[in-house]
């Protein structure tokens, strides 16, 4: 019973001794101070965690941190045209930074930062103090380091806490990066005035050079501006800008840079800083390179928060199909044509009204960036107006005069001078005129112009407007028009699609259709009112654009399948209503989506996307759109090396058969040999194309082209109104196209338009269609005798007198009694090209 206690009785006595044990020594000093040790290092870890360390960014973001960049848009020859961008910024390596530059910028900065490892401690003690005892938070005693670290992951906040900060992520930062990637993301972002960030754009803002061009005192200035941009701009304050450059070079010769022969030499130089000016553009191509923007905006968004390839902020890279030769002779052939029908309607009254106070009439006339490019005209702004003359400003901040007789054209519409009309804030165009300035009237009248290649659907060239930067809306892509009589090819393919032929009599008379009780009957009528001709073939139909054989083609085709095969090849985004009228241009669309058509009938009948873009390419070269896109790879080779030439293929759907888009070619060629575009005639070469007129006549249009190229265009105005009688698109619009053409085309090749597998040319009377056996066809284009394209077995038979006179019943029967291979057998089996 003992030995059962024994255990028990220990046991009790040994806990009761420890706690008396642990008791003594909770009362003893050294105890109570390590207790209130630990409960300090406690909260004083989580103080530290919520006010420095919470939310604190990761360093992981500099190892993979791309700037806010540009985008570039280049033409299709790779020329430079012009870069989407809300900052200056241009990012190099640190590689390509010159040594003296490097060296400036340590000197002014932070002169040990090869030897600290991301704090100044001195420097820190020496602001600490300067803070207590002034009362202020210390301001300057960052490193590069903390510098990198406020810009890239802190916000500006002034205080100790975002120094704390600072500190421990320039720790971190320095045990991530090499020093030279530090530098290199400094000096790539640091903000130095006039809107430039990073030491390259501000190269070019201050000095207008890269900076491998800048010397020695242009290095030292932009050193100084870290501190304060505002407080050394040399349009206000040079003197104190001199003053701290030669601060820092003298702290560049204390530190080993130079030496004493260029310190003292760079200290005599002048500042040497450009007056601050926007960048200046090329504004040839303004509406092509709006649209390109809105499509990349639509694809990546303008804004970082978008995306990796936001439009101001990706740095993308995008090659454009423009051709700065083709856009230079658009641009002048529509402003011409534009100017032509405008002239002696008055003067079409400013351009824009922009009152000012005082001086500020250059501010004014700025913030509407107007930058005309026609011949020698100007933008300016009435400054102020006596009796015999107006003071006119520019952007330049120049002055001129405007006489009273430079400006005595009557006003549009309201009568009396424009010298009367003008008044202080009116922007207006003018142009030198005896050293004095003329007033002149950008025109009400508008229109678009579209330059594709038929083989890619590659927009070459676009005009929306007189001048971009005066009516930003894009007539090219924007306008919906009615197209007139150039809607009739497609009809007429559709009539070639489904049986009929070049050489098909269509009765060119009276012909009216029931349009249900509450429209009554309509009847159509020929442009002008002209009289029908009778039965003709579809050939000459089209040629002399008659609206009365087209509707009879329409009708007896079917409507459905007509403005089925416009939806099909992009005239409409939706099905037109089966309607006649629509046959002859009633309804809407642009100019981009009928030059596509037409350039799809040129295409043999295949599908095209009419783009802009050829493809973007991100910061590291890589091409992100369009998806899945691939190089042509030996399409570019400086010689042939022996092998096939390369050829990408082809995967555009049928949209048409390729033989009735030849026909269609075929004959729209007749169109310029004797039809409505006979203007076009003497440039000498095979040219496609149609005219239209809509009706009023409200827009007149030309489209058409060669195997290289096809343009389009119409004219009208915004608000549609009447042109006149006389207005026609073989008189107004396919001038225009000429004089496009003769810029466009002297350099290209006479090319003929091909035929696809199977088109059989063949003889024929041009005025009745029939086949002609034992004549040619000559060069007068009006002669009697033409080829004609048809589809194997369409073209017109030869018949004997006896059939001729045999009954209709005998000769049908003839026919189907016909056994045995035939000639059209043969033919057929030989290429059927005779």
């Amino acid at each position: 019973m003992a030995d059962d206690t024994q255990p028990n009785f220990v046991l009790k006595f040994t806990r009761e001794d420890a706690g008396d044990r642990f008791a003594a020594i909770r009362r003893t000093w050294w105890f109570k101070l390590l207790a209130w040790l630990a409960l300090l290092a406690g909260v004083g870890t989580i103080v530290l965690w919520a006010l420095f360390l919470r939310d604190l960014p990761s360093v992981d973001k500099l190892r993979s941190y791309e700037p806010p960049l540009p985008t570039n848009i280049r033409a299709g020859d790779g020329t430079p045209l012009r870069s989407y961008a809300r900052d200056r910024r241009v990012e190099l390596s640190y590689e390509e930074y010159p040594k003296l530059l490097v060296g400036a910028f340590l000197s002014a900065e932070d002169k040990t930062f090869f030897q600290h490892s991301g704090v100044d401690y001195p420097g820190l003690v020496r602001a600490a103090w300067q803070g207590l005892t002034s009362g202020e938070t210390p301001r300057g005693t960052s490193t590069i380091t903390q510098q990198v670290a406020k810009n890239l992951l802190l916000t500006n906040e002034v205080s100790y806490v975002r120094k704390a900060r600072e500190a421990i992520l320039a720790f971190r930062i320095e045990n991530s990066l090499s020093k030279e990637q530090i530098l290199e993301l400094y000096l790539n972002q640091i903000a130095l005035g006039r809107n430039a960030f990073g030491v390259e754009a501000a190269a070019n803002a201050y000095f207008d050079k890269s900076v491998r061009e800048l010397t020695i005192p242009q290095f030292a200035y932009l050193a100084i501006l870290p501190k304060g941009p505002s407080n050394y701009m040399p349009e206000r304050h040079e003197k104190r800008a001199i003053e701290r450059r030669n601060w820092v070079l003298g702290q560049m010769r204390e530190n080993g840079y130079i030496d004493q022969a260029q310190h003292d030499a760079a200290v005599s130089a002048p500042l040497g800083a450009v007056p601050r000016k926007t960048p200046k553009t090329d504004p040839l191509g303004g509406y092509f390179i709006e649209e390109v923007r809105r499509q990349l905006i639509d694809k990546f968004g303008d804004e970082e928060t978008d995306g990796p390839y936001s439009v101001y902020a990706g740095g993308l890279w995008v090659r454009t199909s423009f051709d700065p030769e083709l856009q230079r002779a658009a641009q002048k052939a529509l402003r011409d044509g534009l100017l032509r029908y405008d002239r002696g309607r008055g003067w079409s009254g400013p351009m824009r009204e922009k009152p000012f106070e005082g001086d500020g009439w250059r501010s004014a006339l700025l913030n509407e960036n107007i930058d005309l490019d026609y011949e020698d005209w100007r933008a300016a702004i009435v400054i102020s107006k006596t009796a015999g003359s107006a003071q006119i400003g520019f952007g330049d901040g120049r002055t001129g005069v405007l006489p009273r007789g430079g400006a005595q054209m009557p006003v549009r519409g309201k009568g009396g001078t424009a010298f009367a009309a003008l008044k202080p804030g009116d922007v207006i165009a003018v142009a030198p005129e005896g050293g004095v300035f003329g007033l002149r009237s950008v025109p009400k009248i508008s229109g678009g112009m579209v330059v594709q290649d038929p083989r890619s659907g590659r927009i070459l060239a676009m005009q929306g407007g007189f001048d971009a930067t005066v009516q930003a809306f894009n007539r090219a892509t924007q306008a919906q028009r009615q197209p007139g009589s150039t809607i009739k090819p497609i009809v007429y393919a559709a009539a070639l699609e489904n049986g009929m032929t070049p050489a098909s009599i269509i009765v060119d008379g009276p012909f009216c259709v029931w349009q249900g009780a509450a429209l009554g009957e309509k009847c159509f009528r020929n442009f002008g009112n002209t009289r029908g001709a009778g039965p003709k073939t579809m050939r000459w139909g089209i040629e002399q654009s008659r609206n009365l054989m087209t509707v009879q083609a329409a009708n007896q085709t079917g409507m459905d399948k007509v403005v089925d095969l416009m939806q099909r090849m992009g005239v409409s985004q939706q099905k037109y209503p089966p309607y006649l009228s629509y046959a002859l241009g009633a309804g809407e669309t642009t100019v981009t989506r009928m030059v596509n058509a037409y350039s799809i009938l040129v295409n043999h009948g295949r599908a095209l996307n009419p783009t802009l873009i050829d493809f973007v390419q991100n910061r590291h070269g890589k091409v992100v759109w369009p998806e899945n896109w691939r190089p042509c790879d030996r399409c570019n080779m400086p010689d042939w090396d022996g092998k096939p030439m390369p050829r990408p293929v082809n995967r555009a759907r049928q949209v048409l058969d390729a033989m009735s888009a030849y026909q269609m070619v075929h004959i729209t060629e007749g169109v310029i040999q004797r039809g409505t575009a006979t203007v076009l005639r003497d440039l000498n070469r095979p040219i496609m194309g149609k005219t239209g007129t809509s009706s009023g006549p409200r827009d007149v249009w030309f489209i058409g082209g060669t195997p290289q190229m096809i343009a389009g265009l119409y004219m009208g105005y915004d608000t549609p109104v009447n042109l006149g009688g006389y207005a026609q698109g073989g008189t107004i619009a396919a001038p225009i196209f000429k004089a496009f053409a003769q810029k466009a085309l002297e350099k290209e090749d006479v090319l003929p338009f091909t035929a696809p597998a199977g088109i059989r040319m063949v003889r024929i009377d041009r005025t009745t269609g029939k086949r002609v056996f034992g004549a040619w066809p000559g060069t007068d284009p009006k002669g009697a005798v033409i080829w004609e394209a048809f589809k194997p077995e369409s073209e017109p038979r030869r018949r004997s007198r006896r059939e001729e006179d045999a009954p209709k019943a005998e000769v049908k029967k003839k026919a189907v009694q016909q056994d045995g291979p035939r000639d059209s057998d043969f033919l057929q089996r030989e290429g059927g090209i005779y």
